[in-house]
């Protein structure tokens, strides 16, 4: 007869939590990031665009398993295919409208349209894209798993879907 105890105790939360070996001082500047700023009363961009912030741009981030980015999209404008090996994508449609997809690990493509206030999930390491279709500016945000996010373009999409254009006609009959 085997027996197993297991003890339980209260949280040591000094233990539990994650503050950057680097932080020497209680100065909150280092847990604020300001970039996102110039976002604010831009004109839009003529083609799509994104900034993301990672560990790199942001060192609060090391340890804590997140990074963020702003994509924004004109009217007809793509996010070309792409994938994260090692973090899922969580993106929330602020305006706009996107047709999104990815392709799943038996070949299948997962399309979907999303309207403003939409959440999306990308699996971890699946082939994305995400196009706007509308006619006004599409703003995005969307949040990582990882600080240390790899995009990795997919330019030989072709062999496992159909040509982009073949993909955006079937999109838009959707």
């Amino acid at each position: 007869m085997v027996t197993q105890v297991i003890h339980g105790s209260e949280i040591d939360l000094k233990l539990d939590s994650v503050i950057p070996p680097n932080i020497t001082t209680d100065d909150a500047n280092f847990f604020t990031h300001t970039a996102f700023r110039v976002l604010i009363g831009a004109d839009p961009p003529a083609a799509f665009e994104f900034m993301k912030v990672s560990e790199a741009e942001f060192p609060a981030l090391n340890g804590q398993g997140v990074s963020y980015a702003v994509l924004q999209f004109p009217s007809g404008s793509l996010n070309p295919s792409h994938r994260h090996p090692h973090s899922a994508e969580l993106l929330f449609l602020l305006i706009g409208s996107l047709k999104v997809g990815f392709v799943d690990a038996n070949d299948v493509l997962h399309t979907q349209t999303l309207q403003a206030g939409d959440l999306f999930i990308f699996p971890v390491g699946v082939v994305h894209y995400q196009y706007n279709y509308g006619r006004d500016l599409a703003f995005a945000i969307s949040a990582f798993g990882s600080a240390n996010v790899r995009t990795i373009p997919t330019p030989g999409l072709s062999k496992r879907l159909p040509s982009l254009a073949r993909l955006m006609h079937q999109m838009l009959r959707r």
